[in-house]
């Protein structure tokens, strides 16, 4: 049995999020599709089966917006009251995103950027916008159904 070996493209990725100060959970050496969790396995995210509980509402900044790696969720406020939900892989590499600054949603794997009230492109390489959830909030807390 032979060990599995990490491409350039994961070592790269790895490299530039650990540089980030941020964890290396969000690499992925897989091509862009979606993926459960925050390890990039390239597995197919299961279908949510009922909203996700993440918890205050007050804690997405307006005009910003906050990303939930273990649910590879990123939540932003484009507007006060205005929530909108997005996955947090990014569609170049798969790598999660790491934050959201300056009004845009940042991937520091290649430099992607998407904007935060739809999610679109607006620095590449990544290929397409990120996937959109629909989110709610319920007694205070962001409800998010994925799929």
């Amino acid at each position: 049995m032979t060990e599995p070996t990490a491409s350039r493209r994961t070592v790269l990725c790895c490299a530039a999020v650990a540089l980030a100060g941020a964890t290396a959970a969000g690499c992925s050496s897989s091509s862009p599709s979606p993926s459960s969790g925050s390890g990039g396995s390239g597995k197919e995210e299961p279908k949510s089966a009922g909203p996700i509980d993440l918890g205050p509402a007050a804690d997405v900044p307006v005009g910003g917006g906050k990303v939930y790696r273990e649910q590879a969720v990123v939540v932003t406020q484009p507007a006060a009251g205005e929530y909108k939900a997005f996955s947090a892989k990014c569609t170049h590499a798969g790598c999660l995103v790491n934050g959201v600054v300056k009004e845009q949603i940042q991937c520091l794997c290649h430099g992607s950027r998407f904007g935060i009230s739809d999610g679109a492109v607006q620095d590449g390489p990544a290929p397409k916008p990120l996937p959109a959830y629909q989110v709610a909030v319920q007694n205070g807390n962001l409800q998010v159904t994925k799929g």
